[in-house]
């Protein structure tokens, strides 16, 4: 896995945290951050940091778009990860433009697949592109 693969995986495994404690992402990157400068946590590097402020301040934004390219589903309805996984995915997409889309899709659904249902991939796959060709269309119109 590249080093942005496992910055990706390890943001993940904090946004998952701070939603299934039911804690602000900021209090759980904290503890990360601090138990880092301890045991010198390598996949907690700034990329990643980087991916969590991201989605912890646009997170009304970014589930603005999920909501608006998931038809059928509700964010409440989907499973943790798949919904952690598309804010991180999301944040990347809108504020992270030197990452190609289809890279950050691709990376995407390699962890629906290995984390979450077996329908998961494919569910992340089609919100995903959906959301990457909406800010493709408004950044060529703006």
């Amino acid at each position: 896995m590249s080093a942005r693969g496992k910055a990706r995986k390890r943001a993940l495994d904090i946004i998952f945290e701070a939603e299934s404690k039911e804690v602000p992402i900021p209090m759980i990157l904290g503890e990360h951050t601090r138990r880092r400068e301890s045991d010198g946590d390598p996949d907690l590097n700034p990329y990643a940091i980087e991916l969590v402020n991201a989605v912890a301040l646009h997170h009304a934004q970014i589930d603005a778009e999920i909501a608006a390219h998931s038809q059928g589903w509700t964010l409440d309805r989907m499973p943790d990860v798949d919904r952690s996984i598309l804010r991180l995915s999301v944040a990347e997409l809108l504020f992270m433009s030197e990452v190609p889309h289809a890279v950050v899709v691709s990376q995407a659904v390699e962890l629906a697949q290995s984390l979450s249902t077996d329908e998961s991939g494919s569910f992340v796959h089609g919100v995903l592109g959906a959301v990457s060709r909406s800010v493709k269309s408004t950044t060529a119109a703006g």
